[in-house]
């Protein structure tokens, strides 16, 4: 890449972080399906669409969600639970180790966040919890299981302290070049 990029789309991915502290505030309805119809462009391996998505809005859902996440450390206003229907992943012959329902997992959910992000919502990802109570709390179906927790709401105006690097690797350390 040449010359200044003066590009909306890199600016959001630029300045997107994981928001840990929320206000209170309420998100609207709008916002939360903003966020989640923007899973739909995010790339999904042949297009099978083995993933369910659970708005979370009710606050006493949300507080029920929280005792049963040890990685929710925010408040959210709202939450988008990520799932995968098993009975279709099996039902399309990938084995159950075959990663691409978990790397789908991980598009819509980036997709997500970024659109949050450009809407003005805070949101960050959650995978510590119990699958099976957060499925036994929303009244899935045996074969879907939830994957992913974004939580979402208004950002507060102090934020924790970034985490620092656990091995002191720079970005530079992680990137290999092809010998070419």
């Amino acid at each position: 890449m040449s010359g200044a990029v003066d590009d909306a789309v890199l600016q959001t991915i630029r300045t997107r972080r994981v928001i840990r502290a929320l206000t209170p505030a309420p998100i609207t309805r709008e916002d939360v399906a903003t966020v989640l119809d923007s899973a739909r462009y995010a790339p999904h391996a042949g297009n099978r669409r083995l993933h369910r998505y659970v708005a979370v809005t009710r606050p006493a859902l949300l507080r029920a969600l929280r005792m049963v996440s040890p990685g929710m450390l925010q408040r959210p206003t709202a939450a988008i639970v990520v799932c995968v229907d098993w009975a279709k992943v099996k039902g399309y012959g990938f084995a159950p180790t075959n990663p691409g329902p978990h790397i789908d997992v991980g598009t819509a959910a980036a997709t997500m966040m970024l659109a949050a992000h450009a809407i003005g919502l805070g949101s960050g990802p959650v995978t510590s919890f119990s699958r099976v109570a957060v499925a036994t709390l929303l009244g899935l179906p045996d074969p879907v299981r939830p994957e992913l927790i974004i939580c979402l709401g208004h950002p507060a105006a102090e934020q924790p302290p970034p985490m620092r690097r656990r091995n002191g690797t720079s970005w530079a350390d992680v990137i290999q070049w092809d010998r070419g």
